[in-house]
């Protein structure tokens, strides 16, 4: 989908599929949101049909055959009861079902689409085309729907209304009808041309509206205060925010004289040459040629009425449809998608964990690549370090392993069998995993520990996991303990922790979660050297009865492994034990020399302890 150019045109017959599509989706959410539209629209069309076509010449023809006062008062009445009760019906549709189905309407599509957005592959989140597709699906879709299922039902009955209406004209005057062509021009060739210009900008537009809601984001949440405070990034926001907001007017601008051209041509036709057009013909008719009656020229007058704002509903609702239709491609196209890794991918249900391997495994990003010809293997029960250098390729093999990438070449094996077959929520349930990169949620943090499972010693074991990172003191003295919220996002009260309590608080997570590999991608970055040496004890505690695979940058701490894995440039150039590697004086014998002298502030390399 990243790759797929957005098109600025669809046919017509396009733009209606896209119709009849939001049409089913809200069938599918809420039935009676689409029945009370045809049944709210079918009144209001009904109504003009009635009173401007009807009911205005049956009393006319009553008072001239002279027919007595009784049967026109009753006339009267009964259409106003049930004129009444339509009205009823109507405005409760209006504001009670509408509000309630609606809701229901809300919820359904966006539930949709987030289980979409969590179904596609990581990397549609690191494509700005596909993103923008997605922000744009997103963009008020509920309501877009909304409003297509009721001009879709609008252009069916306000048609059907039209042919009543022109005939009743045509029965009057044959020629009148012919005044119908001005406000289908308007409507449908200008109309049409304008939503089409209002589609470009807003697609130009989109970039710099993600910029703006970027910088409104960053001076309302916690993230960036304190280096908005202690920095003049502000001025750099302050600058991007007036830099987007300009674009925004100039491609405002450049839209500005055509759409006010073609809104005037729309209007000119749609009410100036229809009305003033109808009226003179119909005085002409009158006065000049004496073709009709005046009995004749008042309904006439009363159809035209009737015409003129059942065209201008109608092909309002068209234009609207047409309008939608163009928005609503990016919410198909999105819902649409097929992915190239979905999460819901069925297969293979893996057994017990037996082996890891990469065979011959690359992978490029952006034509870049950044994992080459990769080889190696991981056995049930050993303790496995990846090091070296930042962009030596270390978090992505974390990442292939576990399917949010797959290898350009070669391929991974579980067991023996390429990873691809299984079951993908099975087979990634074999890994528990805690990315530097984490993330606190607005929850408690029992809810931040177990991420959505649940146990039968659930607060055992957050407490118990909390208890090897090294944080449950800290937790356990908040009054709210382990069902404390966290972040500010949802409640005042709610707990802000230091970058290393939260670092703690998210390995908890790698330590809860019963699967048989733990893997942590450096869960130390954020600690100081006493909590660093506590935390990768107890790593390595675990290892005893589970595969470990972990990532970290100090060296000191990868001692006790199995076996280390030295990276440079997405290639695995040493591969052995913390002693054999320095035995081996190579390339990390180099890094680990370097970065203890560093550590212990000597001069002489013959002081370092190895």
């Amino acid at each position: 989908m990243g790759k797929e150019k957005n098109k600025e045109k669809l046919s017509l017959w396009q733009t209606l599929k896209n119709d009849v599509y939001a049409v089913k989706l809200a069938g599918s959410f809420s039935r009676p949101a689409v029945t009370g539209a045809f049944f709210c629209m079918l009144i209001g069309y009904a109504e003009w049909v009635f009173f401007d076509g009807y009911f205005l010449r049956i009393i006319i023809e009553a008072l001239d055959r002279g027919d007595g006062l009784k049967p026109i008062l009753s006339f009267i009445c009964i259409s106003a009861v049930v004129l009444s009760l339509l009205k009823i019906y109507d405005a409760y549709t209006q504001q009670v079902t509408f509000t309630i189905e609606g809701t229901k309407l809300h919820n359904g599509i966006y539930k949709k689409i987030f289980a979409k957005a969590r179904n596609v592959e990581l990397r549609c989140y690191e494509d700005p085309e596909f993103y923008n597709k997605y922000t744009m699906a997103i963009d008020g879709s509920a309501d877009k729907v909304m409003e297509i299922v009721k001009s879709f039902n609008g252009a069916i009955i306000g048609t059907v209304a039209s042919v009543f209406v022109f005939k009743l004209m045509f029965d009057i005057d044959k020629l009148s009808v012919i005044f119908i062509l001005s406000p289908i021009v308007g409507n449908f060739v200008f109309g049409n041309l304008k939503s089409k210009y209002e589609l470009k900008r807003y697609r130009e537009q989109a970039p710099n509206n993600k910029v703006l809601n970027y910088v409104n984001r960053m001076m309302y949440l916690p993230d960036g205060a304190k280096e908005i405070r202690l920095s003049k990034v502000f001025d750099i926001l302050k600058r991007r925010y007036g830099e987007a907001t300009a674009e925004i007017v100039k491609t405002a601008v450049k839209y500005a004289f055509p759409n006010m051209s073609l809104n005037v041509l729309r209007i000119t036709f749609t009410f100036t040459v229809m009305f003033e057009g109808v009226l003179i013909y119909a005085y002409y008719k009158k006065q000049v040629a004496g073709t009709i009656s005046l009995a004749q020229l008042t309904i006439m007058t009363s159809l035209m009425v009737a015409a003129t704002w059942i065209l201008i509903r109608l092909f309002e609702d068209i234009t609207k449809l047409i309008k939608n239709g163009l928005f609503i491609n990016n919410l198909r196209g999105f819902l649409e998608y097929e992915e190239k890794i979905p999460e819901d991918q069925k297969g293979i249900i893996p057994d017990e964990f037996r082996t890891l391997e990469f065979r011959n495994v690359s992978f490029s990003y952006k034509d870049e690549e950044t994992i080459k010809d990769l080889s190696f293997k991981i056995n049930k029960d050993e303790a496995v370090a990846l090091v070296g250098h930042n962009g030596a390729g270390k978090t992505t093999i974390i990442k292939l392993l576990l399917r949010l990438y797959d290898p350009t070449s070669g391929a991974i094996f579980l067991n023996g069998t390429d990873i691809r077959e299984y079951d993908l929520r099975a087979y990634r349930e074999l890994f528990a995993t805690t990315f530097q990169d984490f993330k606190i949620f607005g929850m408690t943090v029992k809810e931040n520990v177990l991420m959505g499972r649940h146990m039968e010693n659930d607060d055992e074991i957050v407490r118990s996991s909390l208890a090897r990172t090294g944080i449950l003191d800290k937790i356990e003295e908040l009054p709210g303990g382990i069902d404390s919220m966290m972040t500010k996002e949802f409640n005042e009260d709610g707990i802000i922790l230091s970058g290393g309590q939260n670092q703690k608080l998210a390995a908890a997570r790698t330590f809860a979660k019963p699967s048989p590999v733990k893997i942590f991608d450096e869960p130390s970055s954020a600690l100081d050297p006493i909590a660093e040496f506590e935390l990768f004890k107890n790593i390595i505690r675990e290892g005893k009865d589970h595969t470990m695979l972990f990532i970290s940058h100090r060296l000191s701490s990868v001692k006790n492994c199995d076996r280390v894995l030295l990276l440079e440039g997405g290639r695995l150039i040493e591969e052995g034990t913390h002693r054999e590697l320095i035995a081996l004086k190579g390339s990390y014998y180099e890094m680990y020399k370097r970065q203890a002298m560093n550590y212990l502030a000597i001069e002489n390399e013959e002081e370092v302890i190895l």
